[in-house]
């Protein structure tokens, strides 16, 4: 298996199966007991919570663990409307993942108003439009630091120093950016920072929102746990497993990992684009993730490419959601003003550092051979 599918799961190092696998074995005692054993899970937990809060540049009590970054997303929305006075209004960028979406689509349900940040062509947030946008105000505005699909790095910085002007909070989604590059919550100023564990290598069912201290919160899960801001048992195993992935991914963050991840994207770009017509890479040109290239080849459907390179046993997804009537249009691109055919067929190659030169030149190689007369037969139809 050839897996290029990053930005939807990684693989978990063996460090952090290692590290969840002794959570269960010896560690499994309720971290609120009292008990010697509970206490021992106690400290073992805060530990981890200081490995996280190192590698988003946080204080460790900033830190408040989840089941995800969608949990932790609508902790963040629901955390800003829920202080005294704030307005029953938010704004998103059109480019927020489909989970938060939900999230603010089931708020406009129940009356919260909200307000969409557009895109350039090369899916870069307008921060030209944000200022008209929080002119009557806002409980928070929510950007995500780096596209899930094309990759696209984010203006964020731009975006809190203009929402701080307005005196409205920023809520940054970081899930895809956490572990590949540098993040820095306390340099950011944003209010909340979502990220998820199983995007660098840790486990499922984890993610964490930061929370910048002294600021208000309102749980979502009320409880005793994570000092009363998300109630529940906490999931030590999966917390365990976090703390090695971030272990990991800050020691990777200063070395050339980063730099030999977007060679082979750029190569995988290079060398699809000499191999077949019309291959079209969307967010080329501007800052992107080092792992991500989102692309089209001619007219053809993502599925169609999906398919052969699964035959193949190559790991990829769409850039678009799949519907009951077959594939939607991707709404990152369509918010890039891409036309519907191609924002179809879009397709997403996410690496690692698993990824192989070999495995770049297999993937072309496939490509071209199962490609070429497809394009061939659009071409002269």
């Amino acid at each position: 298996m050839i897996y290029l599918d990053n930005n939807a799961t990684t693989r978990p190092l063996p460090a952090v199966v290692a590290a969840v696998a002794e959570a269960l074995n010896v560690h499994w005692a309720n971290p609120s007991s009292k008990h010697p054993a509970g206490q021992e899970a106690r400290r073992l937990l805060t530990e981890a919570r200081a490995e996280v809060a190192r590698l988003l540049g946080a204080q460790p009590a900033e830190v408040v663990f989840t089941a995800s970054a969608t949990e932790a997303n609508a902790m963040a929305l629901h955390a800003a409307l829920a202080v005294p006075d704030a307005p029953r209004r938010l704004v998103l960028s059109a480019i927020e993942h489909a989970g938060l979406q939900q999230v603010a689509k089931a708020l406009a349900g129940e009356g919260v108003e909200v307000l969409i940040l557009p895109v350039d062509t090369h899916g870069v947030i307008v921060t030209a439009a944000l200022p008209a946008l929080l002119a009557d105000g806002a409980a928070v505005v929510s950007v995500m630091a780096a596209n899930n699909e094309t990759g696209v790095i984010q203006p964020v910085a731009e975006v809190v120093r203009l929402a701080r002007a307005a005196g409205v909070p920023v809520h940054v989604d970081a899930t895809q950016m956490a572990g590949r590059l540098p993040v820095d919550c306390a340099a950011l100023g944003a209010r909340f920072v979502s990220v998820s564990a199983h995007k660098l290598h840790g486990p499922k069912g984890i993610g964490a929102l930061v929370v910048k201290k002294g600021a208000p919160f309102a749980p979502l899960l009320p409880g005793q746990q994570e000092r009363k801001r998300r109630g529940g048992t906490e999931n030590f195993p999966g917390i365990a497993g976090f703390a090695a992935a971030a272990r990991h991914a800050l020691a990777s963050l200063s070395g050339a990992e980063g730099l030999h991840i977007a060679a082979l994207r750029d190569a995988l770009e290079a060398g699809l684009a000499a191999a077949l017509p019309d291959v079209r890479v969307f967010g080329a040109g501007v800052p992107r993730l080092p792992n991500t290239t989102c692309m089209a080849f001619g007219a053809l459907d993502a599925e169609v490419v999906l398919q052969r390179l699964a035959r193949a046993g190559i790991c990829a997804s769409s850039g678009s959601a799949c519907s009951a009537g077959g594939t939607a249009a991707s709404h990152v691109l369509l918010a890039m003003g891409v036309e519907e055919a191609a924002a179809r067929g879009a397709v997403r190659f996410s690496l690692s550092a698993d990824t192989t030169p070999g495995d770049i030149a297999t993937v072309i190689q496939i490509l071209q051979a199962a490609l070429t007369p497809l394009l061939a037969e659009v071409l002269t139809a």
